[in-house]
């Protein structure tokens, strides 16, 4: 299994207790918010960069 695969499984995973063990309004908060505060700590380069790049490119 590949490094993506397993981060994939993790990820979902963990989105499946958090539904279990939160109200669905917390659990989507924690689902949705992760990405984004990541997303906005990236310099404004980066970005950019990420924005350019398709969705094949992202995971390589």
């Amino acid at each position: 299994m590949s490094t993506q695969a397993k981060v994939a499984v993790g990820g979902i995973a963990v989105g499946v207790i958090l539904l279990w063990l939160l109200p669905l309004w917390a659990a989507l908060l924690v689902i949705v918010g992760v990405p984004a505060v990541a997303y906005l700590t990236l310099d404004p380069s980066q970005r950019r960069r990420l924005r350019r790049a398709s969705r094949k490119e992202i995971g390589r």
